[in-house]
């Protein structure tokens, strides 16, 4: 093709060559249309072989359907090709039509070299071999010669000829026979006539007159003719049989391509009485969906070749049959099989992107230690001719469908699956990413606010965040208890759990999940390791998944809520206080251990006997849940806020300085850098005279500056604990009286106290002490979290002084520890007999340590984040800001060495331009 190319495009090229390349075009032609002729005649003995042996076990389309019938069009088509057959099919089909269409293509390049090659043998054969054997063989043979003569008058183009030779009446003036006639290549190529007569006249000459020879046409047995003439002309006479063909070059093809017998079923509807066979029979889609089914990378690329069998059969209705109602039916049919193709082919295409992402972000230590690696990898496939139809309605409404699918599932679960949903959306993300670089969807983050019910203005509370505070308040803080150690959220053991009601777990295909089995099941097991608990890691994925616009509310939610217990733990402890007795003092030191457990039992029967004790632990657990989670939802906002810290820092010309706090260096015009290199730029461009439109640097230098004034805002951001502490703080005011009534006499109250922390004291020895509920522990059943409520209500009453000096548990450890000092002064052999104290009593001591380390442990946090010192009693805004009301002064914590707590970060300053960290 590139020869025939060259030769059209120089204007003097060789006549010897250019001859020689238009003969071999002209061969290939040829080999071409035996190809297609053999490859179809394959076809049609396979189909006619499939036809006459219809599949004796034949299973219907539903295998549950035990009474469907089996069509004999279903026998002989779709239960009678294997899968090595459809392949097979797939492939020549292929073939067929692929090399058809590479053909039809070059029509209009290679007919006139088609036509010059058919000219040229033509007049070679009649002006130099027809003259060869009229001055030799034929020379005086009068009827043969006349027929040779003939064929020359009929198809000789002696205009083309540079030297005309009569050799039929002057054989001698020919000069030497091997010296053919030269004549000049015209693409003009015979007619259908000149070809018929050519043939007719050497079937005359080689048969004379007797048709029935028993040797065939060109048998040598009886003629008279020699062997080497025998041969030219049989030679020639069987060209001329595909000068037609040849001539006829797109109907030759259309010819040898058409398919169309595949689809046509009309006798097998007649005779199983049916109006149409169902898609599944055809064998056009037969072979489609084997493409898809097989997962077959080599066949990809034809997966649309199947449809033009129902190309041909249409045109074979429509102009052919001239039945407009197959026409009709064809067209229909397509129809069906298209859309079935497009949902089948996004989904596997989806599938494949799907699996690439997961692929992609599987832990490389993973990998590492898996023995079989290799079934991780996705091989890569080929879909970029199928990107090419730009058919992304279907794959928006997968995504879609995908998102929906996943918040149903993370409904259907506890609050630790937040882990297994981000991984999933991390997934699907970077799916969309991939997929983005070949199709043009509508924007990721569009379809997860449209499927969250985020996509208001005024709306901050979508799918995702309601979903996860109704979580928080039917199951996580009522059936998880909290782990100080571990700083993790578990179900306790051989606990009746309070039932909650959640959706049936969905199921989903699984390129809704990770795209294969292999990575859906690795997956799965990453995410099993999160599903026991709730910590960092989980905590860290909601905030990913919130993001900075539902954080607030799920935040606000939980303060009304934390308000909410508040509330109804108050009747609960004015109850209590009603029951205390009118003195209650500390037992004393001489009366040891156990004589100072026996008198304090008897003084808190108050407590050990309410019927309410165990629903007042319980509701400091969640209060104390609630104050915990906030904690650690404030350590991932602060990494996080360090981490855009450090990326947007130098931007805003934000250094460390030598005291160790941060400094703003601003440039020669007072500008951070990021405004500076904008500026800089903007007045470059405006300064050079070949500018026309400057409009659009101005605009970005406004967007620096704009930028930079909202990252410095945002670095001066406050604190989610603290606003939780200033909040509930506000919150105790409307129990402040009862709980931390003011003392009568202006002294502390040391045996008829009422305060909230004296309720506590009570609550706590009798956590410490016997299980409130015998199938458990108390520690088990309610955790870490009843202290840290306790702790918090205690601190920000101002009652933790008062509770470190006249709480019954620190008492018990008081007084041990002055039995402890008086037995190192006995003597060795008394020393060698120690105090024996009882199982029971040894359990309460272990208990009573971990709670006053526990104690001092929160109280701990809580003076480092709220100072009691700098505290002002507030109230909250419906909008949840805090107006400050009046500054009110707190008994002084013991703990007077922690350090204090560094003031909120002031405005830069233009003389120290520094900045607290």
């Amino acid at each position: 093709m590139n020869q025939l190319l060259v030769s059209k495009s120089e204007p003097i090229i060789d006549a010897e060559w250019s001859k020689e390349v238009k003969g071999s075009m002209y061969d290939i032609v040829v080999e071409g249309f035996r190809l297609l002729s053999r490859w179809i005649g394959r076809v049609w003995e396979q189909c006619a072989w499939k036809f006459s042996r219809p599949c004796k076990d034949a299973v219907p389309l539903d295998p549950d359907d035990l009474s469907a019938t089996i069509s004999d069009y279903e026998k002989v088509v779709r239960c009678n090709y294997s899968h090595e057959e459809r392949r097979a099919m797939v492939e020549l089909t292929t073939y067929i039509k692929g090399i058809g269409v590479m053909m039809q293509r070059s029509d209009t390049v290679i007919a006139d070299a088609l036509w010059e090659a058919i000219h040229a043998e033509v007049q070679d054969f009649v002006q130099n071999k027809l003259a060869t054997m009229l001055r030799t063989t034929f020379k005086r043979k009068k009827d043969l010669s006349r027929i040779l003569s003939d064929m020359r008058t009929i198809a000789a183009d002696w205009m083309a000829s540079t030297s005309r030779i009569g050799s039929e009446h002057n054989p001698k003036r020919g000069g030497d026979e091997n010296n053919g006639v030269s004549f000049k290549p015209r693409p003009v190529a015979p007619t259908a006539a000149q070809v018929h007569c050519l043939q007719f006249l050497i079937y005359e000459l080689v048969s004379g007159g007797n048709p029935k020879k028993t040797v065939g046409l060109f048998g040598n047995s009886d003629s008279e003719i020699p062997v080497n003439d025998m041969r030219q002309l049989e030679t020639f006479f069987y060209k001329l049989n595909f000068f037609p063909h040849i001539l006829d070059y797109t109907a030759t093809i259309g010819n040898l391509t058409n398919l169309g017998f595949l689809w046509f079923r009309e006798f097998y509807l007649e005779t199983s009485r049916v109006i149409q066979f169902p898609i599944e029979c055809s064998l056009p889609w037969m072979l489609v969906d084997h493409i898809i089914e097989s997962q077959d990378a080599g066949l990809l690329e034809s997966i649309l070749m199947p449809f033009d069998i129902y190309n041909d059969s249409a045109q074979h209705a429509l102009h052919v049959l001239k039945q407009r109602f197959l026409y009709d039916e064809i067209e229909a049919e397509v129809d069906l099989c298209f859309d079935q193709l497009v949902f089948k082919l996004s989904e596997n295409i989806f599938a494949y992107y799907k699996s690439r992402a997961a692929s992609k972000l599987l832990d490389p230590a993973f990998l590492f230690a898996s023995d079989n690696a290799d079934k991780y990898v996705v091989s890569p496939r080929r879909y970029d001719a199928l990107f090419k139809t730009r058919r992304v309605k279907r794959m928006n409404k997968i995504f879609r469908e995908n998102i929906d699918f996943l918040f149903e599932r993370f409904e259907s679960h506890d609050l630790c699956a937040v882990v297994e949903l981000q991984q999933l959306l991390d997934i699907l993300r970077l799916t969309y990413q991939l997929l983005a670089e070949h199709l043009s969807m509508d924007p990721y983050n569009v379809m997860l606010n449209e499927m969250s019910e985020n996509i208001s203005l005024v709306s901050f509370s979508g799918r995702l965040a309601l979903q996860i505070f109704t979580e928080m308040q039917n199951d996580f803080l009522v059936n998880f208890v909290f782990c100080n150690t571990t700083q993790r959220y578990i179900r306790p053991l051989k606990v009746c759990q309070r039932p909650v009601q959640r959706t049936p777990v969905p199921h989903g295909k699984s390129s809704f999940y990770c795209g294969s089995y292999d990575l859906n099941m690795a997956y799965q097991a990453f995410a099993q390791l999160y599903s026991k608990f709730f910590g960092l890691p989980h905590m860290l994925a909601l905030v990913k998944l919130l993001g900075s616009r539902s954080i607030p509310w799920l935040v606000r939610a939980l303060l009304d809520l934390l308000t909410h217990k508040i509330t109804s733990l108050e009747p609960m402890i004015t109850e209590l206080q009603g029951s205390l007795p009118k003195s209650m003092g500390l037992p004393p030191f001489d009366g040891g251990v156990a004589g100072c457990l026996n008198v304090i039992r008897e003084q808190i029967m108050w407590a050990s006997s309410s019927q309410k004790k165990g629903e007042i632990l319980h509701c400091l657990k969640e209060i104390g849940s609630i104050v915990s989670w906030m904690s650690l939802l404030d350590a991932v906002l602060r990494e996080v806020e360090t981490t855009q810290f450090i990326q947007v820092a130098p931007w805003l010309g934000i250094t460390p300085g030598n005291d160790g706090q941060a400094q703003r260096i601003s440039t020669e015009d007072g500008n951070s850098p990021v405004v500076s290199v904008f500026n800089a730029a903007a007045n470059a461009v405006l300064s050079h005279p070949r500018c026309l439109s400057p409009s659009s640097f101005l605009t970005m230098s406004k967007q620096a500056e704009a930028a930079d004034s909202f990252y410095i805002s945002n670095i001066q951001t406050g604190s989610v604990l603290d606003y939780t502490l200033a909040f509930m703080s506000a919150s105790l005011d409307m129990v402040r009286d009862k709980w931390d009534p003011t003392p009568k006499t202006g002294f502390i109250d040391i045996t008829a106290s009422r305060e909230f922390y004296r309720i506590y004291s009570g609550l706590q020895f009798v956590f410490c002490g016997e299980p409130i509920e015998e199938s458990i522990g108390n520690q088990q059943r309610f955790g870490d979290s009843v202290s840290w409520g306790g702790c918090t209500i205690i601190y920000l009453l101002g009652q933790q002084l008062h509770f470190e000096l006249f709480d019954f548990v620190y008492q018990m450890l008081n007084v041990a520890e002055v039995e402890n000092v008086a037995t190192a002064y006995l003597t060795s052999a008394e020393r060698s007999k120690p105090a024996q104290y009882g199982q029971d009593l040894e359990t309460f001591m272990e208990n009573a340590k971990k709670s006053r380390r526990l104690n001092n442990h929160v109280f701990s946090m809580l003076k480092a984040r709220s100072p009691l010192e700098d505290k002002r009693a507030c109230a909250i805004k419906q909008s949840g800001a805090p107006v400050i009301k009046m500054k009110y002064s707190n008994t002084l914590s013991a703990f007077e060495t922690l350090p204090q707590k560094a003031r909120a970060m002031e405005p830069f300053s233009e003389d120290k331009n520094k900045v607290s960290t």
